[in-house]
């Protein structure tokens, strides 16, 4: 089964993409197999979402991990540092001690260096060797193999395990003769592969390997470009490729054209001319942007981060956001407030009701909300939180990817802004990033701002940091065309729907923030100032549909031209059945937020308009078609 994009079900989207972000799942049936762990599906999948799919080349480290290093039915998890390493198993020990079923983890440090296969003396020193060569350091977590779904979830919702592209590097020093990798390693039987979103089943074994057709991926330019700006670049262009991505996020940049510096990332340069930051707190600087191999990296450090320096309390998540956001808050520390609705007026109880239990202390910890959140698109009163967190002295946390700091200002209301890098501000879905930024502004910026100084560990792998930068040059002209496709997208099937007054409609609802909590929205979109180059912000890529009948949105879904899979943010339309692939097991309650079972989440790409107009009108078609 294939879309009219040509990818087979369970391939690459990008096809041909050795670390592409996505996978297809081009039918509403496919989808829903996948859930059910057909073998269909299943056997046909070689890629995914890498947070939810570990990837092959990771799956093959893990194996020779375990066949150097464990003991008989022990299963392994693979980290960049000791101290994550050490998290994970404290994590798996918590979590296991409370389930009744205590579970004993050991680590073990592998360095891994070029003459273990070259045999060539001593590691070149870090500082001057290529990529290709420098050495790697392998933090592994061995565990009883029936533990391994408890490790997936640190997997998961953390993001803070090694990258593919790591694994690669990884694998490259490793010597391949038979004493060490093991005959017969692509031909381990299996069962299914690791799911992405459906937490309430649990993962298979991590040997469960399968021999994709990973050699046709050589053959795609986009193999090209990793080798060429890739391993072969010097370590030291990603010490600047890491320093022109925090100059990006922080908005410092004077100029930042992506034609200036086409072989290198110029804006890294220590010289480069820098000024006040443009995202709404001018003394944001650089230094004040952390970075991580992922977004939910990202949201799971910020969470560490208020535990670490505030008395412990619940945080409150508000609004109905992505799924593993509530997972962190709820598994890490004392737990979560959970207001789904996103109702300030019922947050503003409980604030009220624990500062009477206990004046002594901040009510909360902290409050995480996604501007806007994801699926809903809904934009919380930032004024009015801003307000409440000052009365109450807690910390707010936004994560601002689905709005991005070209369309929106969030920052005067937050004490930490998260960021998932992975989506449009990367675009091509290829690498993995996350950031975390702090705001300069705000009353516990000092203990934060020395807290991160002091224990902050660079775990972001050097080549999927350079391909996150060169990436990145051009993403404000994408911003600007995607905005635009989206916006006109929704405009065409608002004027099918329900909610937008059309007779008979089969299209329930469009929920996008042009039409969703507008006012919210607009109070920090950024205003457009033409003589100072500032162009005005749009309502960003991403929207979800709602139909009448389960038929009529089966039939879209089925019809819509463009790529199928999880992931947002593309440079290309992406689109899913979100409640059946994030909450299949849990459809009643997602839909009591709104939430339902025939919604389609679309991220509009790059596109012509006018042909990503006509996909829609015969999806639309379709789904009139099948609801009479």
């Amino acid at each position: 089964m294939t879309t009219d994009m040509g990818v087979p079900l369970g391939q690459t989207v990008p096809p041909f993409t050795s670390h592409a972000i996505s996978v297809s799942l081009p039918t509403w049936r496919d989808t829903i197999g996948y859930e059910e762990a057909e073998k269909r599906v299943i056997d046909a999948m070689i890629s995914g979402y890498p947070r939810f799919f570990i990837h092959l080349s990771i799956r093959k480290l893990q194996r020779l991990c375990e066949q150097k290093f464990g003991g008989k039915n022990e299963s392994c998890m693979l980290f960049p540092s000791q101290i994550i390493a050490d998290q994970c198993r404290s994590f798996m020990q918590d979590r296991s001690e409370k389930s009744g079923s205590p579970v004993t983890a050991r680590l073990i440090h592998f360095s891994i260096c070029p003459e273990d296969k070259l045999n060539q003396g001593p590691c070149v020193k870090e500082d001057i060797a290529p990529l290709s060569s420098a050495p790697a350091s392998l933090h592994i977590v061995l565990f009883p193999e029936e533990a391994f779904p408890i490790a997936k979830e640190f997997w998961q919702h953390t993001g803070m395990g090694i990258s593919s592209r790591l694994a690669e590097h990884c694998l490259s020093l490793l010597p391949a003769d038979s004493a060490f990798v093991p005959n017969g390693l692509q031909n381990t039987p299996r069962k299914a592969l690791n799911k992405h979103y459906s937490a309430k089943k649990s993962p298979p074994s991590p040997t469960d390997i399968r021999s994709p057709r990973v050699e046709d991926l050589s053959l795609d330019h986009s193999v090209y470009l990793e080798e060429r700006y890739g391993r072969n670049l010097p370590i030291t262009s990603a010490a600047a490729a890491k320093r022109a991505l925090r100059r990006r996020i922080s908005g410092v940049l004077l100029r930042d054209n992506p034609g200036d510096c086409p072989d290198g990332p110029c804006a890294g340069d220590e010289n480069y001319a820098l000024g006040p930051s443009s995202r709404g707190v001018k003394s944001l600087s650089a230094s004040d942007v952390f970075l991580f191999p992922t977004g939910m990296a990202a949201i799971w450090n910020a969470h560490n981060l208020a535990l670490a320096v505030r008395p412990p309390k619940k945080s409150v998540c508000l609004g109905f956001t992505y799924t593993d956001t509530l997972k962190v808050l709820e598994k890490w520390g004392p737990g979560c407030h959970f207001l789904g609705d996103g109702n300030m007026d019922r947050l503003e109880e409980i604030l009220e009701e624990e500062f009477q239990r206990d004046p002594t202390t901040p009510p909360v910890l902290a409050l995480f909300t996604e501007f806007p959140s994801n699926p809903l698109l809904r934009s919380v009163d930032l004024p009015r939180l801003r307000r409440l967190a000052d009365k109450y002295d807690f910390f707010v946390v936004i994560d601002d990817t689905l709005g991005n700091f070209m369309n929106v200002e969030v920052f005067p209301y937050a004490d930490f802004v998260v960021s998932s890098l992975t989506k449009v501000f990367s675009g091509y879905s290829n690498v993995m990033g996350g950031s975390l930024c702090l705001n300069p502004h705000g009353r516990h910026y000092a203990a934060l701002k020395a807290h991160m100084v002091a224990n902050f560990e660079d775990t972001y792998f050097d080549e999927d940091a350079i391909y996150m930068e060169r990436n990145s040059r051009d993403f404000r002209r994408r911003i600007k065309i995607i905005d635009a496709n989206a916006e006109a997208v929704c405009d065409f099937l608002r004027s099918k729907s329900a909610a937008g007054g059309a007779f008979s409609p089969v299209v329930k609802d469009v929920l996008y923030p042009k039409y969703v909590t507008r006012e919210h929205y607009d109070c920090c979109r950024i205003k457009g100032e033409p003589s100072l180059g500032v162009q005005e912000g749009g309502f960003g890529g991403l929207f979800s549909v709602t139909f009448t009948s389960l038929p009529a949105a089966r039939a879209f879904f089925d019809a819509l031209s463009c790529h199928k899979g999880p992931s947002l943010g593309t440079n290309f339309t992406l689109a899913c059945p979100y409640a059946i692939l994030v909450h299949y097991t849990e459809m009643d309650w997602a839909a009591s937020f709104g939430v339902e079972e025939t919604m389609v989440r679309v991220s509009v790409g790059m596109e012509e308009t006018s042909a990503l107009l006509d996909s829609f009108r015969t999806a639309f078609e379709a789904a009139e078609t099948a609801a009479n």
